[in-house]
């Protein structure tokens, strides 16, 4: 995706929320740290133009709540992937009773919204839980499904998609990382 295709499909998000919460004033957008923060903030931004309402929004780390943790600063055991850099949690709104729409940037086994979800609950019970991704990729570990996505994108299990935003990348882009690419 470009930064012109991706900006495209970030304003249809945002269209699609607002046509699935018609007059929904108790909305709100979660985006997962930390491309999925950046992402929350652009479809929160939209919302706010389009649906003419000043929703709340936040951003919310999910480091403690992955179920991956202990197998990466396991002793003795070299992990695959680095130990998630722990950021801050920003909910200033009451998460009781508000729809709260949250925004990452792929789907892909599903762990890390099972993570984001139980991060939520602890702040409050949502009247409901939707989920906006940018690219779903498939493979699936468990029983989630997006209620909004930019692009499906199947892969195989051992290509990556590559994210990049112009927030903490300097550009606007999502690519397919070959296995063996970059590694």
């Amino acid at each position: 995706m470009t930064a012109a295709q991706m900006s495209r499909t970030v304003m249809r998000i945002a269209h699609e929320i607002l046509e699935k919460n018609p007059g929904a004033e108790r909305l709100a957008v979660v985006g997962i740290h930390t491309r999925g923060a950046y992402l929350g903030a652009r479809v929160h931004r939209l919302l706010c133009e389009l649906g003419g309402h000043e929703y709340p929004s936040g951003n919310l780390d999910i480091s403690f709540y992955r179920d991956d943790v202990a197998a990466r600063g396991a002793v003795g055991i070299i992990p695959r992937t680095p130990q998630p850099v722990v950021k801050d949690t920003d909910l200033p709104f009451d998460v009781e009773g508000t729809t709260v729409v949250l925004v990452d940037d792929v789907l892909y086994t599903g762990r890390t919204i099972r993570a984001a979800i139980e991060a939520l609950f602890d702040y409050g019970r949502p009247a409901r839980v939707q989920l906006a991704v940018l690219v779903d990729r498939g493979h699936r570990e468990l029983p989630i499904r997006p209620d909004y996505v930019g692009k499906n994108l199947p892969t195989a299990p051992r290509e990556r998609i590559n994210v990049r935003l112009e927030e903490c990348d300097d550009v606007d882009e999502v690519g397919l990382v070959q296995a063996g690419e970059g590694e």
